[in-house]
């Protein structure tokens, strides 16, 4: 078999075939409350990149399809796990330039590193990591983050403009109790890592896209200095 593939530590994109992929299930019994067999489903990636070379595991509980006094049967569908482990890497974090300044990167990394222990803490220091680049990339700094994204409104598309709002909001769930504090708002796993791909797109599109973009301007400009250079000659 093989399949395409995303290193989640060098982001190489490659296929990967026997060579780097191996699985193992474990199946079992002893009487667990879902009355039924289940199945711990280990899977080994490591990365085919020659500087890389990292090793990726993650482990799925299933639940068997069949009875209790059949044969263990993992399910066809793969994504209907009972629970998923990232066992490596311990975060998700994709690599970012060292331009990026580091505050903003370590909020991004602890933001990843916790998106599944817990979700709200993750929102919350995706909505800081935010409020770092607002202030860092647009030199916009006010008393609260509300406001530092309102002097935005015309400077980037609606549809950023209302995601930064978005990332704010979830944001403070995680940083606010309510008002009534029998009402509970929980933040779930996958929409924290929703709020991160949101700052991974920033990401590209401030820092990395400004980046290039100087640094073709400044190749032009090294390019004119070096004609006149030859015509001084």
């Amino acid at each position: 078999m093989s399949f395409r593939w995303t290193c989640p530590y060098c982001n190489h994109k490659c296929t990967i075939g026997d060579k780097n992929f191996d699985y193992q299930t474990h199946s079992f019994g002893l009487s667990n409350k879902y009355k039924n067999k289940l199945g711990l489903k280990s899977i080994v990636i490591v990365c085919p990149n020659a500087e890389c070379e990292e090793i990726t595991i993650n482990s799925y509980l299933y639940k068997s399809t069949n009875y209790s006094e059949y044969p263990y049967t993992e399910p066809d569908n793969q994504n209907d796990y009972i629970h998923k482990w990232t066992l490596l890497p311990h975060s998700h974090a994709k690599p970012f330039p060292s331009y990026i300044p580091e505050p903003i990167l370590n909020d991004y990394n602890e933001a990843c590193a916790i998106s599944d222990l817990s979700p709200k803490a993750s929102a919350t220091l995706a909505r800081r990591c935010l409020q770092g680049m607002i202030r860092d990339y647009w030199e916009i700094t006010d008393t609260t983050l509300y406001k530092e994204i309102n002097a935005l409104e015309g400077k980037v598309t609606e549809q950023v403009w209302e995601s930064l709002n978005a990332v704010r909001e979830i944001g403070n769930i995680g940083a606010h109790m309510e008002k009534d504090i029998n009402v509970i708002v929980d933040v779930e796993s996958d929409e924290a890592k929703i709020l991160i791909e949101m700052l991974e797109i920033l990401f590209e599109e401030w820092y990395i896209a400004r980046h290039e973009r100087d640094s073709k301007l400044s190749r032009i400009q090294q390019i004119r200095d070096h004609k006149k250079a030859i015509k001084v000659q």
